[in-house]
């Protein structure tokens, strides 16, 4: 009986062991999921808090690596990423270019022969061409389409053609407005590095679609629109003829235009043979995008990321003037080394002191519109800031008005000071600056034609396109040269400032200065418009110092 009693109690405490080691186990089974469910958590945290273009390991390939035996086979290593940009282009590509025609046999001449050229747009490009890449790929777009932008704008942000396209893909305003690029006094989406690819990458991708997967008849069309490419693919079915691109009756600048991209491509493929190098640009992300939530100072931002001024805007062209747009897009792309200081000031300055506030008190005489463009603001941001539902001011009342923060002339790539610079480069020696305000009626034609020049001429001159509108009260500059009866193989061409004294006419200094009155009458328009000259009076003169 006591034997019985004994191994009953033995049994009884086996049982109880093993119930408390199970439940000891599942204690630290769930330690373990609350401990990875942490860190997961963390690492998210990190993901949302550094931006998207951050990298952070995923969960599931750390713990891979952690749990690999030495023993078990090894595993193929994935092929490394490119550590140069072009050589992910060339992976990418998707394009026949096994093709020779004497219209691309032309543009490789001319390509090969300025590496120059070449590396100039790829030093520009250098700050997109990540991004552009990268979202080719996502959108299945051939990375041959990553070169259209050098021949669009030679990768130039501010790029502005006679035809009113801007921006590095050269969107026109109605093509912009189609594809969501909006384009006001603070924002023209067309030059924003975000904005515009997306919209390309939309634009290319529909097109492909409407001319069946026929890539060269997208791009065409890129260039002249799809009406023209379809009327001539209709034209030449008609005639029986060959509807390729090569076939087709094309305007002349659309007949280049394709082959420009294929020339750039078959280089780029393969620049040993073509006897150039290319410009390396690191395969890695060259900035990330902040949402900075509101209107923000553009030299404030600079200072805050400890970048330059021009830096900030190359990387976010879209802005016109001194600060991003009170309406948005609200986010600034900065570079990838400095996004993390930026963000962290940027948090720690009070929404209020994003941009510098003024009191104006209305004066009499003055209305909404001259408020506004005497503190380079508009009258839109004037009436959302101080609540102004009408354009009605009235003397004595005070308005807040945001201002920039620095002297205007150190926001050197806003539109205005690109202006400006653009204005006052002389095309070549020997030319004399004129300075013109457009009066009520004037044209581009009729100002061109006054001073015997181009129109197209006048309009690069002045940073225009020819369809812009003149607005009485702009200022436009002309710069003329000597006719050619007053060239000599002898002259050295000075401008000279002279002061009108008493007694003196315009045939008077023209005769002691050897010009004619009329030149001196095109050379100071605002002289011209005077019935007699008084002493004091100013002139601009173009002299011969040589010839006398």
């Amino acid at each position: 009986m006591t034997y019985k009693i004994f191994w009953i109690c033995l049994a009884s405490l086996v049982l109880s062991a093993c119930q408390t080691t199970s439940k000891l186990e599942q204690s630290d089974t769930s330690n373990e999921s609350i401990e990875a469910t942490e860190d997961t958590d963390i690492l998210e945290a990190d993901t949302e808090q550094l931006g998207f273009i951050d990298t952070v390991p995923p969960v599931d390939s750390v713990e891979e690596e952690q749990v690999v035996e030495q023993d078990e086979p090894a595993i193929a290593a994935k092929p490394k990423a490119p550590t140069d940009i072009w050589d992910r282009v060339r992976a990418g590509y998707g394009l026949d270019l096994d093709i020779d025609r004497p219209r691309l046999s032309s543009q490789l001449r001319w390509f090969s022969s300025h590496p120059s050229y070449l590396d100039r747009v790829s030093k520009r490009g250098e700050r997109y061409l990540y991004y552009i890449v990268e979202e080719l790929e996502k959108a299945g777009i051939p990375t041959e389409i990553a070169l259209l932008p050098i021949v669009e704008s030679g990768f130039d942000p501010f790029g502005y053609s006679h035809g009113r396209a801007s921006g590095p893909w050269q969107f026109i305003p109605s093509t912009g407005q189609m594809y969501g690029l909006d384009q006001t006094w603070w924002y023209d989406g067309r030059r924003d590095i975000i904005g515009s690819t997306q919209a390309a990458i939309a634009y290319l991708t529909r097109l492909h679609k409407m001319f069946d997967g026929n890539w060269l008849h997208a791009l065409a069309s890129y260039n002249s629109g799809e009406g023209t490419v379809s009327r001539a693919i209709r034209k030449n079915k008609k005639a029986g003829k060959p509807t390729d691109f090569w076939s087709l009756d094309l305007p002349k600048e659309t007949r280049a235009y394709v082959p420009k991209l294929i020339a750039l491509a078959k280089i780029i493929k393969n620049p040993e043979k073509y006897n150039y190098s290319t410009y390396f640009i690191p395969n890695k992300p060259y900035f990330d995008i902040v949402n900075i939530g509101g209107q923000l100072d553009l030299a404030q931002a600079a200072d805050m990321a400890e970048i330059s001024i021009d830096e900030v805007y190359l990387l976010n062209p879209g802005f016109n003037q001194w600060a991003t747009s009170p309406d948005g897009p609200h986010r600034l792309l900065m570079p990838i080394s400095k996004a993390k200081l930026f963000r962290t000031k940027l948090a720690e300055i009070p929404s209020k002191e994003r941009v510098t506030w003024v009191r104006y008190t209305v004066k009499a005489g003055d209305n909404l519109l001259l408020v506004a463009k005497q503190h380079n603001t508009t009258v839109n941001v004037l009436q959302n800031v101080n609540k102004i539902s009408s354009t009605m001011i009235r003397v004595g009342q005070e308005l807040m008005i945001p201002v920039a923060g620095n002297d205007i002339e150190s926001y050197t790539l806003s539109s205005h000071q690109r202006l400006l610079a653009k204005q006052s480069r002389a095309p070549n020696r020997n030319r004399i600056k004129i300075n013109y305000t457009v009066n009520s009626g004037d044209s581009l034609w009729l100002i061109s034609n006054k001073y015997g020049i181009d129109s197209k001429t006048l309009a690069r001159w002045n940073n225009m396109g020819l369809g812009d509108p003149l607005m009485p009260g702009k200022k436009l500059v002309v710069w003329l040269e000597p006719k050619a009866s007053e060239k000599s193989t002898r002259s050295v061409m000075k401008k000279v400032v002279y002061t009108i004294r008493s007694g003196e006419s315009l045939a008077v200094v023209a005769n002691k200065f050897k010009v004619s009155i009329n030149d001196i009458r095109d050379w100071n328009p605002k002289v011209s418009s005077q019935k007699y000259v008084q002493p004091g009076d100013k002139v601009t003169l173009l002299v011969n110092v040589v010839g006398g």
